[in-house]
């Protein structure tokens, strides 16, 4: 198996699993009794991996969020408690609900295992919270490990995205408009949103681009292992 085609055989777990914990309500629960209001443990906690940095580096470096959310929830989240600790949290909270949630039916010491390489050895070049997550603590755990890595192969895989779709002239918006139309809202997009039939096109050409820049970085491992990835991943059902 290609580098590229793991890529694109790898992306709905990637996106998916880690998105789990990210979507569940326990998260926000979570969120709610260390004083978050809403969303903001969500931006807090993913972002806080960068620091005490403006809002603006924020909006750059989660790409598709509007940036007035992610400066509304920034402000607010700065009393609850420092950047670093809210990183820790949130990823505390993914790797308890790997714990709790992930199938034991899956061999996740060997998708930790498979992951390893590629988190380690990718550049962080473009990719400012893959780069910052991967200086955090990892976790003993082999569900929570293998969370804590499919989480980096995701931050890694949207910072390409993002700028995937910004060099075939897509907006943030339109890309949404295009692939998640549904979560337009959650993003904070403001109607009247674009039309996404024109658009559909360069997405496609965005997403060719973010397979074949992730491809990249799964060749580090061999033909078998990216195989072996794509096989154990693809049993995994949430």
């Amino acid at each position: 198996m290609t580098p590229e085609q793991a890529a694109h055989d790898l992306r709905d777990a990637v996106v998916r699993i880690p998105g789990g914990f990210m979507t569940a309500a326990t998260t926000y629960e979570r969120g709610a009794e260390l004083g978050f209001q809403g969303a903001d443990f969500y931006v807090a906690g993913r972002a806080g991996v960068l620091g005490d940095v403006p809002a603006d580096v924020v909006v750059a470096a989660l790409v598709f969020f509007a940036p007035q959310v992610v400066h509304d929830a920034w402000a607010r989240s700065r009393a609850v408690m420092p950047r670093d600790q809210a990183a820790r949290e949130w990823l505390a909270t993914g790797h308890e609900w790997a714990e709790r949630e992930l199938s034991d039916d899956v061999d996740w010491s060997t998708v930790a295992a498979l992951l390893a390489p590629v988190v380690r050895a990718a550049p962080a070049a473009g990719a400012p919270v893959f780069a910052a997550l991967r200086t955090f603590d990892e976790p003993e755990a082999p569900k929570a490990l293998a969370l804590h890595r499919l989480n980096a192969v995701r931050e890694l895989r949207g910072a390409l995205h993002g700028a995937a779709v910004l060099t075939v002239g897509l907006a943030p918006v339109e890309a949404i408009v295009v692939r998640t139309p549904a979560m337009l809202r959650v993003f904070g997009w403001p109607e009247p949103h674009p039309d996404a039939g024109p658009l559909r096109a360069r997405w496609d050409l965005a997403e060719a681009r973010t397979d074949r820049m992730l491809g990249r970085h799964f060749a580090v491992l061999d033909d078998d292992e990216r195989a072996e990835l794509v096989d154990v991943l693809g049993k995994v059902s949430l």
